[in-house]
This record gives structure tokens, C-alpha cells and sequence, in this order.
């Protein structure tokens, strides 16, 4: 895709944010969370959606999304600021990137065969860039067809998946007239969580080089996660291992990734272990829980290191018709992911200090290539499957 920037302008908020908000303070968990950006990319077929003049339709979506996007960062104020340091977010109204652009491509090739590296073309900010401001958005408002994208980059360093889905959900109402669907976020991270000095400690270390990346996209069928729990879930005999509870769907899918990510890699011949990463939502695990619109990085992974038998049975097609090991495995994830509860987390804020060095001799030994590792983050899981 070729992409050419026809605007390029600044957004601020529609209502200055309060002097006592001028200074935004970042969390524990901010302060862990990587420094690059994290992209939404979202896509519109106008063929359904009108039959006007594409100029004039087209510029006023740009005026409509543009004003209502002001209207939303006065609630969402910190994404319209600048980050000063490790611990604070300078909150002046300083507004966030808004570009336009066209394309010389079809809306349906980008859809139907997504590749990815060309997909950042569509993103207002290089992904593995150091984030310096919270939110940048581009508007791509002419395809070679009648269709329009909208991405978004959102700064890790403040947001997670669910605060950036709050506040597109709280833009969109917005822009559709509906503004008292748009939620108020609440700011309380830094207060449960306080900023710690973490030292040295640099979150950028998982940001690789981009030539060392292949991104690839997969996408499971329901009817192919049926198939796989199947398998799963009966022994030799053809008994359901565990009646009284399915394997749900992100143990399923994790347990098949795995188990090919250990083969195509043979990690039992090359020695190293493979750990499996899940993120983890921590806003339900607090006692009273956190509503969703709880703004911040309210995310730890859970990590789970497979036996060494496990991978051998895999790597050397010893497996047979026998599945039921994976039960296990798949099984073995989800104990993992419910250990992090209120428990986990209150061990957190009470020894953050040990809790940073542990990340620290961690991150040693990856950037050593003494750890293989698979980020799988947990998604509401529909008709499909994308990981």
C-alpha cells in the first residue's frame, strides 16, 4: 500500500482539564508496561452507508469525528497530555496527533488478505517507537473504493486493552449523537497501586528490531476449536476427561499454539524452555472489584513453564492418537491464569520493591536469548478466534 498524509493537525480537548488535574500519576503497573504503542484499527464499506457525493460525505465523518473526539478527551484527559517522566503525565492540554490520508488500495484486498507489516501503514505512529504521546489518530479517508479506516496507537505506558475499548466506545457514542452512553473513566490506579522507583529497570527491552519480527495472523474457526477440545477432552477410551468442566476456549487454543510453537522451534533439542504468557484483567480480582472503566494498566501475565516431557512427546511425534496429555497442559494454563487473584494482588502493592527485582533478573536473561516466549492476551472470544 502506498499512503500519502493529505492533513496533518492537532486535537485538543473540548473543556480544559481543571488545574488540580494538570499532573497525572502514573501507577506501579504504568510504570512496568512497555513504552511502545499498541494499535485499533477499525474499517467502514461507505457502499452500505450512504449514496451521496464521497467528498462531501466523507469530509463531514472527518468534522463529526473530529469534534467528537475533542468531546471525549475532556473524560479521558491524561490521552491528550505528554509524558514528563517515569512517574507523571504533564495533563495541559497539548492534544493528540490527528492525520489524514489516502491510499492506493482497495478496502477489500486490506480486509480479506490483511498483511500485517503493511497495516502499520494505516497507524499514525511506528509501533516499536518509544511513545512519547499517549494517542495519535488517523483517519484514512480515501481507498480506491468507497470504504474509510480509522486507526488509532495508544501509548501502553497509560492504557491497557480495556481503558483504550472504554474510551473508543465513549468516542464513538459521542459521535453518534448519544453521549450519555459514554462512560466517565475513574482515575485511581496511582492511589491502589503508587509509583515506585524502579531503577534501571527498562521496560523498552521487549521492543526488538523490526528486522528481526515476522508478525502472522491466525484465525480460528469455532467449529475448529470444537474439533480441538474434542480431541482434548477424551482419553484412549473415548471418555470425557473432565465432565464437570469444558476446557474453555483461550485453554484450548493456547494448548494447540503451544504445542506447535514447540515443535516448529524443537525445544527439546535445543534446551531452552518455553513459557506461555497470558494477561490477565486484574480490575475483577480487587476486593471490591474495579468497574470497567477503571483507566491504567490494570493487567499482570500469568506464566506458565510446560514440563520438559511434554515438549519431547511433541517435538519427536510421540504423541499418537492420545490427547489427553494436552488436557492436561491446556488444563494446567487455566489453574495459572485463576492464581492471579486478590491474594496475587495485594502481594503486589505490599512488595513491589522484590516484585520489580524479580522483573529485572527476568528481563536479564531474555535479552541474554535464555527465554522463548509466547504472548497470548486474553480477547472476548466469538464466532472466531484471532490471536
Amino acid at each position: 500500500m502506498k499512503v500519502e498524509i493529505i492533513s496533518n493537525e492537532i486535537i485538543k480537548p473540548s473543556s480544559p482539564t481543571p488545574d488540580h488535574l494538570r499532573q497525572y500519576q502514573l501507577s506501579f503497573l504504568d510504570q512496568l508496561s512497555p513504552r511502545s504503542y499498541t494499535p485499533f484499527l477499525y474499517y467502514y464499506d461507505l457502499n452500505y452507508a450512504h449514496s451521496a457525493d464521497d467528498s462531501d460525505f466523507i469530509a463531514d465523518v472527518s468534522d463529526k469525528l473530529k469534534k467528537s473526539l475533542s468531546e471525549a478527551l475532556t473524560g479521558f484527559y491524561p490521552l491528550a497530555g505528554r509524558l514528563i517522566s517515569d512517574q507523571f503525565l504533564g495533563c495541559s492540554d497539548e492534544g493528540i496527533v490527528y492525520l489524514e490520508a489516502r491510499v492506493k488500495s482497495k478496502l477489500s484486498e486490506v480486509v480479506v488478505n490483511p498483511i500485517p507489516p503493511e497495516l502499520n501503514k494505516l497507524l499514525s505512529f511506528e509501533l516499536d517507537e518509544i511513545a512519547e504521546l499517549p494517542l495519535g489518530v488517523q483517519l484514512i479517508n480515501t481507498f480506491e473504493c468507497r470504504g474509510i479506516a480509522i486507526g488509532l496507537c495508544f501509548s501502553h505506558r497509560i492504557t491497557n486493552a480495556l481503558s483504550r475499548l472504554m474510551f473508543i466506545k465513549s468516542w464513538m457514542a459521542i459521535a453518534r449523537g448519544e453521549k450519555d452512553a459514554a462512560v466517565r473513566p475513574e482515575f485511581v490506579s496511582a492511589t491502589l497501586f503508587p509509583p515506585r522507583d524502579i531503577g534501571e529497570y527498562d521496560t523498552s527491552f521487549t521492543i526488538a528490531k523490526k528486522d528481526t519480527v515476522i508478525t502472522k495472523r491466525f484465525v480460528f474457526a469455532a467449529a475448529s476449536i470444537q474439533g480441538l477440545r474434542g480431541k482434548y477432552e477424551q482419553n484412549l477410551n473415548g471418555e470425557i476427561t473432565n465432565p464437570n468442566r469444558p476446557l474453555s476456549p483461550v485453554e484450548i487454543v493456547s494448548a494447540f499454539i503451544w504445542s506447535r510453537f514447540a515443535k516448529a522451534t524443537k525445544s527439546d533439542q535445543t534446551k531452552k524452555f518455553h513459557t506461555i504468557h497470558h494477561a490477565v484483567n486484574l480490575r475483577p480480582k480487587l476486593d471490591p472489584p474495579l468497574p470497567l472503566h477503571s483507566f491504567g494498566n490494570y493487567y499482570r501475565p500469568s506464566t506458565m513453564i510446560p514440563s520438559s516431557s511434554v515438549s519431547i512427546l511433541i517435538c519427536n511425534d510421540n504423541v499418537g492418537e492420545d490427547c489427553s496429555f494436552m488436557h492436561g497442559l491446556a488444563r494446567k494454563m487455566g489453574e495459572d491464569i485463576r492464581k492471579i487473584d486478590n491474594d496475587f494482588v495485594e502481594n503486589i502493592r505490599k512488595s513491589g520493591d522484590e516484585f520489580v527485582e524479580n522483573l529485572k533478573k527476568g528481563a536479564e536473561r531474555l535479552v541474554q536469548g535464555n527465554l522463548v516466549l509466547e504472548n497470548i492476551e486474553h480477547k472476548q472470544w466469538t464466532s472466531e478466534i484471532q490471536i
